[in-house]
């Protein structure tokens, strides 16, 4: 018996809102997806660069003298820690773009009477921070004993780190330096989200190609977060570093770390050169590929 056309009229809405809310699931697993991909293509390449850097921030040595410590060490060694980066920038790409794009649109019909529409990729972009915070700050730990050279003898293997991190509390294992890295974090992605998309919408309107636009926009972006958040980011290297021995507070080690640096932001800001480049070419890479990525499968 067929449906008469007042039955079929009831069902179509139930059947168009069905079918919306599969697109929109498949939409935000997409976002995670891209967000995934497009950090995975930069880790391998800037690795060389983030080590150059980290070796610097942590014996405040010159570009040249880190680039010859790691050139007498060898090939084998200069790779030596990118397994948690590769892991952690994988899935920390994937949670941060597609976090942040879920988030975004459970936040937009609340934050609408509070703050102007501008500021919403922004808001997502602050709670997405703390939640890659806690999800990654024991990889980056890792990740920063790894690559002390003073910890070769003593803990080796990534096996050996990990028993040596389990045995401690999560303040002075896992989680060292937390309060930093939980700062530097979410004001860096709020600030990532919030200037993007106005920064490549700027460019496009200038006649740039978008894929330019895109490189740019996280290019510009990076450069505009980096140099403010420098200082904290060689607090956390410095922090992370250390394995055992007093676990001084966020204060302490900043002092420590002044008084290390001769007072002297010149010093402090060394390695913030090399910074710059690796940070500008990752994310100008990273912004590109999943706008793209984004734009295809929209």
């Amino acid at each position: 018996m067929c449906c008469s056309p007042k039955r079929d009229m009831q069902q179509n809405p139930a059947d168009r809102s069905g079918k919306h809310d599969v697109s929109e699931r498949g939409i935000f697993f997409q976002s995670y997806m891209n967000g995934g991909m497009s950090s995975l293509v930069c880790t391998v390449i800037t690795f060389p660069v983030y080590k150059t850097v980290f070796r610097q921030q942590l014996h405040s040595t010159l570009i040249r003298e880190a680039v010859v410590q790691l050139y007498k060490e060898g090939m084998l060694k200069l790779y030596r820690g990118v397994v948690p980066p590769l892991l952690m920038k994988t899935l920390q790409g994937t949670i941060i773009f597609g976090f942040q794009n879920t988030l975004l649109q459970q936040l937009s019909p609340w934050a609408e009477s509070y703050f102007p529409r501008a500021m919403h990729p922004a808001l997502a972009g602050l709670g997405t921070g703390v939640v890659e915070c806690l999800l990654f700050t024991p990889f980056e730990r890792v990740q920063s004993v790894l690559q002390n050279s003073s910890n070769d003898r003593s803990l080796p293997t990534l096996s050996k780190i990990v028993s040596r991190m389990r045995s401690e509390t999560l303040t002075n294992g896992w989680y060292r330096a937390f309060l930093p890295t939980l700062t530097r974090n979410a004001i860096g992605s709020s600030l990532y989200f919030g200037l993007k998309d106005p920064l490549s919408r700027v460019l496009r309107e200038k006649d740039c190609p978008p894929i330019a636009s895109s490189f740019v926009s996280g290019m510009v972006s990076s450069l505009m977060i980096s140099l403010p958040l420098y200082p904290l980011s060689v607090l956390v290297a410095n922090m992370q570093a250390q394995v055992g021995g007093d676990n001084l507070g966020v204060r302490a080690s900043w002092h420590q770390l002044w008084q290390k640096r001769q007072r002297s932001l010149v010093l402090f800001y060394r390695g913030g050169s090399l910074v710059i480049l690796r940070s500008c070419i990752t994310w100008g890479i990273t912004t590109a590929i999943n706008d793209q990525l984004t734009k295809r499968s929209g």
